[in-house]
């Protein structure tokens, strides 16, 4: 009885385990920009530029210079998905039927590729524009936080 009773108490522990992290791991994480309209990219990107304003002492020029950059940014991600609504979808077909379709998988990677290309210059611009915008104190934060030694954004 004694054995019954701890391998009942392990099978359990197991079970809860699982479910545990099954459930955790079932969670979405739902990215910065993932499926947002225009105005709740408006108030996140708003957000974004508030906290990296207080981190780098922007002035008013600077955070106009850097919501600019969020914008160019969100045009570009736009662009690459493109028109439709479920980017997913596009990649299923693919696989859809009883083979490949090669065809199919070379305009998609023409169209993101044409995407990137076109909108590449205007974020490239934007980017100079903010960063030159700053002064040697503030690309100095900005560079420390690149080789990881700043955390501005993380939670808690």
């Amino acid at each position: 009885m004694k054995r019954w009773i701890k391998r009942s108490l392990f099978a359990l522990f197991g079970v809860t385990v699982l479910v545990t992290g099954l459930s955790a791991c079932g969670h979405r994480n739902h990215e910065f920009g993932a499926q947002l309209s225009a105005e709740e990219y408006s108030q996140k990107r708003d957000k974004i530029v508030d906290k990296a304003a207080s981190k780098l002492d922007l002035n008013d020029d600077q955070k106009k210079r850097l919501a600019t950059l969020g914008d160019k940014l969100y045009e570009q991600r736009t662009a690459l998905i493109g028109q439709t609504k479920d980017p997913r979808a596009e990649m299923k077909a693919l696989v859809a039927g009883d083979k490949f379709d090669k065809a199919r998988a070379q305009t998609l990677v023409t169209e993101k590729t044409t995407a990137l290309q076109t909108r590449s210059p205007e974020v490239i611009a934007a980017l100079a524009d903010f960063y030159d915008s700053l002064n040697a104190a503030q690309q100095q934060k900005v560079r420390d936080y690149m080789e990881g030694r700043g955390h501005w954004f993380r939670r808690g």
